[in-house]
């Protein structure tokens, strides 16, 4: 009897709590909508798993290294623990994934129309209005945010997952799962979350606006610019230069073309390989007991709230430009700046579409969209140079 008691007294099952069943709901909720929905498959799935991996009652040992009661070291860490702590912990993972993202990306629609830097930038308005918004929340006594931790938490506004996991890293790792879950989440509903937006903000008319065709950019143009433009970054903004760094160089592999097996390596297998080791060890943050409080509550509400906000301030800046500018701007185009690379810039476009089907706007939205992740990793990098 007494060996039966101790076996079950093994299992899971005698020892899950309220707070692991939940996880494992919202587990299963990653993998419904990667797998039915195909939002963000790429990460929602491996976070998806790794979440259900590490709230499996008995699974401590995947996490961390165990101690006896004397603390004597008895168990090393397991590969979450490792994953964590060399990829993310270092800002490894996030750094190779936006060198991936460089290799992947054309320079050429903003370079073609310059001014859609602009749409980029605004959009970035919902990140530092996030982070008033989690102080002041936090001075009301609802919260209880630190300013890094509002800092890191207003940076889901760009709609940039890496970026997000990278100033999470620095500022505050302690909310790492639910600033990566919600940044990533929300990146996966773009299709859902912006187009109320944009049609709220619009008229009919304005979604009609039919843009000039873009200027061809020559390839000696799109080889300076990474390389201006992380020497400008470093100059003014060193914090930031990690980021934009790996991004350009990844665009530099890409644009020189005298280094193809690097840029397809990089674009496909590296990207790809990362990705996985990026999501697991993500998840290995989202047990329970890390998880399940008030603050992620906060976090996904004020996620939601950054990203509406940029939303709405690149089709506003939009707006605005139009009314000094020669060339008409479809203010569609100025949603793409949140830098969901290229989802926003389809839905731009999709939206588009939906009030004038011969319109096509996607290579104008890749424009801002583009500026948003430089824009992005520059807003990270002021944070980080102003509160680490």
């Amino acid at each position: 009897m007494e060996q039966l008691e101790a076996l079950w007294s093994q299992t899971g099952i005698s020892q899950v709590t309220w707070g692991q069943c939940v996880m494992v709901g919202i587990a299963l909720t990653l993998l419904y909508l990667a797998i039915r929905k195909k939002f963000e498959p790429l990460l929602l799935l491996p976070i998806g798993f790794g979440t259900l991996l590490v709230n499996i009652p008995g699974t401590d040992f995947l996490l961390a290294p165990i101690y006896s009661e004397t603390g004597e070291l008895i168990g090393s860490g397991g590969l979450l623990y490792y994953i964590y702590h060399v990829g993310i912990e270092t800002s490894l993972f996030p750094l190779i994934i936006f060198m991936g993202v460089g290799a992947l990306t054309d320079f050429g629609p903003l370079l073609a129309n310059p001014k859609t830097l602009f749409l980029g930038a605004a959009a970035q308005f919902g990140i530092f209005a996030t982070v008033i918004g989690a102080l002041g929340l936090t001075q009301l006594g609802l919260f209880d945010f630190s300013v890094k931790d509002a800092a890191a938490i207003g940076i889901i506004g760009g709609a940039d997952g890496p970026t997000a996991i990278f100033i999470a890293n620095r500022l505050a790792p302690d909310l790492l799962g639910p600033i990566a879950v919600a940044a990533y989440s929300y990146m996966a509903l773009v299709p859902i979350i912006q187009p109320p937006i944009m049609k709220l903000l619009t008229t009919e008319s304005e979604r009609k606006i039919r843009m000039v065709q873009l200027r061809r950019v020559s390839q000696a143009e799109k080889i300076i610019f990474p390389l201006l433009l992380v020497l400008l970054v470093a100059l003014l903004l060193p914090s930031a230069a990690p980021l934009l760094g790996m991004f350009c160089l990844g665009n530099l592999m890409r644009e020189s073309g005298v280094v193809d097996r690097l840029s397809d390596t990089t674009q496909n297998a590296l990207i790809n390989i990362t990705t996985i080791f990026l999501g697991l060890g993500v998840a290995s943050q989202m047990s329970a007991d890390k998880f399940l409080d008030a603050s992620t509550m906060g976090i996904l509400v004020l996620g939601i709230i950054a990203f509406s906000i940029g939303t709405a301030s690149g089709l506003l800046m939009a707006k605005l430009m139009n009314r000094f500018s020669s060339t008409p701007i479809n203010p569609l185009i100025g949603s793409a700046g949140v830098s969901a690379v290229p989802m926003a810039a389809r839905v731009s476009s999709k939206v588009g579409q939906e009030a004038d089907p011969q319109n096509i706007l996607l290579m104008h939205a890749m424009g801002p969209n583009v500026a948003g992740v430089i824009g992005s990793a520059v807003a990270a990098g002021v944070m980080i140079g102003i509160l680490q």
